[in-house]
């Protein structure tokens, strides 16, 4: 293939993919085309719905007697005492019976119309349609109630919602499945509301789930009575008969974000057998959005868990995931990036089912959640047992200083590693952020209130501990500038690759004759890297910076956009953003003017690098345009104190005096290395391979 054919193809390829990108269709088009395709979906289902109907206006349903006397069994055993009639009465979902003696009637509400249950029990309905609908649901209500037994007349009831809060924490307490259906957090702001609501009624629901040999009791359909015993704890109980009462009870201390969950229970042996040992449990949530940033927050969002005397692990972050275990569990917990809700059992939890799935983009969800996660999980279990479960709701800011006070305080027999929410890296850079990056920051904190003050002097601080490495690598620098004319000499006296080991073993007495190390100018990196590694993981977790505002940036841990649009770039929005981040502009200048000043210090460029040296620091404005502004803020810092440090050495270092240094080293009797000797053997080596070579030629030209 010619150059013009090539260049012909490349250009028909750009031509049909502008042609491509020019024709899709704009967010607007696909939002006309999702309703068009809804409608059309709900008139098919009314289409399907009026055929059904039709077939079903010469079919009408009759009960039969069996089920009448099913019917009313069901009335005496579940229906609630009407003692001014001396009847039984029933009410749930629109509807309402009434059973006195052997009469029984009422109505049922049905799609705004109201049918007697007389008429619809004798057939006597004028609308075969409404008939056989209302017969059906009476079905289905008087079944879902003799399904669940004692606990029926709990299926319905009126939701009411006990409040318990404190300084920090405020907790929705309702009476419909005794769940906690709300969590705000009273010191943290989100970006379009005044305070945080973890989850609502409508984005977080878990239950337990008893079973008896035949009958399984979901306890998120029953209304619980609540009974507050102080301004700290209240008790949603069911009050099952016989001295039979099941419960949880909640207690929320002052000036903690844990919430105690207990689940009490009497004389329950005589409703669930003692050969049940295990009680499910489920729970589900729809994480919620806080942070204006969303990529990076949904990058950090998802199901975190802790093996019973093991490890913390977590699903994908970025991707659906899912995944099934027999393992014991310590707790469980529903993060994002700032703030997580955990779960964490005083016993342990048995198996589990866990599943994460985030949002896709065009959703009518995508932009105020960020994922839907599930916990599908069971307890030890015995109906004798006044306690059968305790946990240990956790519902706060992923703040490590406090997270490791709950470590050592909740249960100190254990090391629940809660720290391990914050994803600061993998070990090494772990140890980095736990062990020095934090606490100084920690103590900077406390001192200073301004963030921006409290980055600059932190960076200040990691650059002084690396200054003797950073003064070392310099002097290195200085050393192979001055033995770069004897390095060119070496390499022009032996060219080709005949002669590598003999220029590297020349190359080598060279530098240890100076005193020189070609590898001491990497030692800095050595320490340098784990550490910008490690503070890449620290500020995207640090809670302290956000809503921190410094100069233009109002918030340093989201991106500190200065130019803001619209427009979708293809391959580069989903790095990049909708918008330019300056202090990320400006770590990329400064890394640009930092790469031109090593590569003019630098003594042996590989051809076809320069080019390769500066595009670097504009992929890095791309992948750093969407991160938190702190740490572009951070890494502009240490470079340009870098550079400042760059030419200071350079004023302090004399290559002169370098070069008199190393003349008055190389005089001195030197003992050869290991290297040098191992090169000096391998050289050797070559040698004789290649007379022998030589010689085996001559021996062969001989013989013809």
């Amino acid at each position: 293939m010619d150059k013009n054919t090539l260049i012909g193809m490349l250009l028909m390829g750009a031509v049909v993919f502008g042609f491509m990108w020019l024709q899709q269709p704009s967010e607007e088009e696909l939002a006309a085309r999702r309703q068009q395709a809804e409608a059309q979906r709900i008139e098919a289902e009314k289409k399907a719905q009026a055929e059904e109907e039709m077939r079903m206006m010469g079919n009408m349903d009759t009960i039969s007697v069996y089920e009448l006397n099913v019917l009313r069994a069901a009335m005496m055993q579940y229906g609630t005492n009407d003692t001014v009639n001396n009847a039984k009465v029933f009410n749930g979902n629109g509807v309402m019976l009434t059973l006195k003696g052997e009469e029984l009637n009422g109505t049922i509400a049905l799609d705004g119309a109201v049918l007697s249950v007389a008429d619809v029990l004798g057939g006597k309905s004028n609308n075969p349609v409404l008939h056989n609908r209302a017969l059906a649901k009476l079905r289905a209500e008087l079944n879902k109630y003799m399904k669940n037994g004692a606990f029926a007349k709990y299926l319905s009831g009126t939701d009411s919602v006990v409040v318990l809060e404190n300084g920090d924490l405020k907790v929705e307490i309702s009476s419909k499945g005794g769940m906690i259906t709300s969590a705000t957090l009273k010191k943290y702001k989100a970006y379009n509301a005044p305070e945080v609501v973890l989850f609502d009624a409508k984005t977080n629901s878990y239950s337990f789930g008893l079973n008896t040999n035949t009958q399984h009791f979901d306890t998120k359909n029953f209304y619980f009575i609540p009974t507050l015993l102080n301004d700290s704890t209240v008790i949603m109980q069911l009050d099952l008969g016989e001295g039979r009462k099941w419960g949880i009870k909640y207690t929320l201390p002052q000036d903690s974000y844990v919430v105690n969950m207990e689940v009490l229970q009497e004389n329950m042996s005589g409703l669930i057998p003692q050969n049940i040992a295990s009680m499910d449990f489920n729970w589900e949530q729809r994480i919620n959005r806080h942070e204006e940033g969303k990529m990076f927050e949904e990058q950090n969002s998802g199901v975190y868990y802790k093996f019973l005397g093991g490890d913390v692990d977590y699903l994908s972050e970025t991707t659906a995931d899912k995944e099934s275990y027999s393992d014991k569990f310590k707790w469980v917990s529903f993060k994002n990036q700032f703030f997580s809700s955990v779960l964490i059992a005083d016993k342990h939890f048995t198996g589990a089912k866990m599943v994460s799935t985030p949002f896709e983009k065009g959703t009518s969800l995508y932009n105020d959640y960020l994922k839907d996660v599930s916990f599908v999980s069971e307890l030890d279990y015995s109906s004798t047992d006044a306690k059968p479960a305790s946990f240990k709701f956790f519902f706060g800011p992923n703040l490590y200083e406090l997270l490791e006070n709950y470590d050592d305080t909740l249960y100190p027999d254990e090391n629940l590693e809660l720290t391990r929410l914050l994803p600061l890296g993998w070990t090494l850079f772990r140890w980095i952020n736990e062990y020095f990056v934090i606490p100084i920051f920690d103590f900077l904190s406390k001192h200073i209130s301004n963030a921006g003050i409290v980055i600059l002097l932190l960076t200040l601080i990691i650059k002084l501990v690396l200054a003797p490495f950073q003064f070392k690598s310099f002097i290195s620098q200085a050393k192979m500038r001055v033995l770069a004319p004897d390095i060119k000499a070496i390499n022009d006296k032996y060219p080709g690759q005949e002669n590598a080991m003999l220029r590297s073993q020349k190359t080598m007495e060279l530098y240890s004759k100076a005193g020189a190390n070609p590898m001491s100018g990497c030692l800095p990196m050595l320490f340098m890297m784990p550490i910008l590694f490690a503070m890449f993981r620290f500020f995207p977790s640090c809670i302290q910076l956000r809503g921190e505002s410094f100069l233009w940036a109002h918030d340093l841990s989201a991106p500190d956009a200065i130019v803001t649009w619209t427009t979708q770039i293809p391959f580069i929005t989903n790095y990049f953003g909708n918008h330019i981040s300056l202090f990320c502009l400006l770590m990329t200048i400064t890394n640009i003017l930092y790469t031109k000043i090593t590569m003019q210090s630098s003594s042996n460029q590989m051809p076809g690098m320069k080019w390769m040296m500066y595009l670097m620091p504009l992929m890095f404005l791309v992948f750093f345009n969407n991160y938190a502004s702190g740490l572009s803020y951070y890494y502009f810092l240490s470079l340009l104190i870098t550079i400042i440090e760059s030419y200071v050495c350079r004023m302090m270092v004399s290559e002169e005096k370098v070069r008199a240094e190393m003349a008055e080293k190389a005089k001195q009797p030197k003992k050869k290395g290991w290297w040098a000797q191992k090169l000096e053997e391998a050289q050797r080596q070559q040698k004789a391979m290649l007379e022998e070579q030589q010689r085996r030629n001559r021996n062969s030209k001989g013989r013809h």
